[in-house]
């Protein structure tokens, strides 16, 4: 990764200029025998595509809030990426009257109703599914993210200076998230090639850096695992060879 990046994205910047055919989230949920993987590049078009919703049709600005009440999931890390790319601040499990719009997945539809703003609701389904019916209230992420532009631009750069995320009551500008990610993945021992099996939620500084920022931040590659107290110990074992995992968290 360049010393010069100042924000997350400008380290999927630099991934996707590096390397873009490496793998880059690959996501297991042990409750449905979902896997999906995803490359740098093909991780890079879908934030695109979300921050093209979120700028275009959201009508999101640079310090707007967004209630983000997703699960560790591939999705989730998508967001994530699609807000620090807008200048939006992604408030991880935020209070959805205090926030400008919320992004929701299925079992948070009641709480995230006291938004005002723009709601979005994610199945979270295999594949990136779409809703049977789609919650009254709410735009079904699946139907409208497949339709936006495979490149993005924000309308006003992105301040490395300004708030990017909150989470686990602290909050982070965009430049110094990224430092904090960089001095995890240093202390985990992470580098370019390294695979970082996660199976932390995404509830907390800790996991969102395990299963994100820290191996976007040293060139590595996370194997993000939810619902991964469902595999016993030789379950888990096989996973991590076959997955050609470096470390566990």
């Amino acid at each position: 990764m360049n010393a010069s990046d100042r924000t997350p994205a400008d380290l999927l910047r630099s991934a996707l200029a590096a390397d873009p055919a490496r793998p880059l989230v690959t996501f297991y949920d042990d409750a449905t025998g979902e896997r999906v993987e995803l490359s740098v590049a093909t991780f890079a078009n879908w934030v695109a595509k979300t921050a093209n919703l979120l700028q275009g049709d959201l009508a999101a600005e640079p310090g707007d809030r967004l209630a983000l009440l997703l699960p560790a999931h591939w999705q989730s890390a998508v967001w994530l990426l699609a807000c620090a790319s807008v200048g939006v601040v992604a408030d991880v499990q935020g209070d959805p009257a205090a926030a400008d719009l919320v992004v929701t997945g299925p079992e948070d539809l009641e709480a995230a109703r006291a938004c005002g703003g723009e709601r979005v609701a994610l199945a979270l389904r295999p594949l990136g599914g779409r809703f049977p019916q789609v919650p009254e209230g709410f735009m079904d992420y699946a139907v409208e993210v497949p339709a936006q532009g495979d490149r993005f631009a924000p309308f006003t750069p992105v301040d490395p200076g300004a708030p990017a995320l909150a989470v686990g009551g602290i909050e982070l500008t965009g430049a110094e998230l990224v430092e904090r990610a960089r001095r995890d993945g240093a202390a985990l021992g992470l580098d370019a090639g390294s695979r970082l099996l996660s199976r932390r939620t995404y509830d907390s500084w800790d996991g969102l850096s395990a299963g994100l920022f820290a191996p976007l931040a040293t060139g590595g590659s996370v194997v993000l695992c939810r619902n991964a107290d469902r595999l016993d110990a030789e379950a888990l074992a096989r996973r991590v060879e076959s997955e050609r995992v470096t470390l566990s968290v």
